[in-house]
């Protein structure tokens, strides 16, 4: 049984193609709830607002899907998921969909065995630093403290761009978001890789 993936950063999924899997709409239909996997906290996509309600572009796929389904937008059950957790909590029925920032890639669309519905976001990657660092471009940060979300393409972007151009850095591997941010805005690193198209802090 292929799991239907929603996808939202540099290739992402949308829900064209609904629940790929009759399987998994007969379970959902029987459960009377969608679970859909999003990311924990990130601005725009998913993220519960002051009054714990989820808002954001990947929320409203989820919605959606529900109440093409079940005939009720608010018959969610939203499953934050990280970078680590996403696939596996797919995979083993935990979720039902997942609707959050995951890149399509060869190996992705191959080897995990998920439906991937189209694409609804497209973006790139850069780097953020502190203006007061001073540097003019990516090779200025030979030697950086980097975080990066671990599990992640970008994770692996980041090493290759750095192996390309002979440079090092240090990593600080965080799991969501709010880490990242947490992290950045406390010193812990120099810079963070993240989408070009997306800026995380209020």
């Amino acid at each position: 049984m292929k799991k239907t993936l929603l996808l939202a950063t540099v290739a992402a999924a949308t829900l064209t193609a609904g629940i790929a899997s009759a399987g998994t709409m007969a379970d959902v239909q029987a459960r009377g709830k969608l679970n859909c996997g999003v990311t924990g906290g990130q601005a725009g996509f998913s993220a519960p607002d002051a009054s714990g309600v989820w808002q954001g572009m990947d929320v409203a796929y989820c919605r959606a899907i529900a109440a093409a389904v079940l005939k009720d937008p608010n018959a969610v059950n939203f499953v934050p998921t990280t970078g680590q957790t996403r696939s596996t909590a797919l995979a083993s029925g935990e979720i039902d969909i997942l609707s959050r920032t995951t890149t399509w890639t060869f190996s992705r669309d191959v080897d995990l065995k998920f439906t991937f519905a189209g694409v609804n976001f497209y973006d790139g990657q850069a780097f953020m630093v502190p203006k007061a660092l001073g540097a003019k471009s990516a090779k200025d940060l030979n030697g950086a403290t980097i975080c990066i979300q671990t599990g992640t393409t970008t994770e692996l972007n980041l090493a290759e761009y750095f192996r390309k151009n002979n440079m090092t850095y240090e990593p600080v591997p965080v799991e969501n978001n709010a880490d990242i941010v947490q992290k950045y805005l406390a010193g812990e690193h120099v810079g963070e890789l993240i989408s070009s198209g997306y800026f995380p802090h209020k």
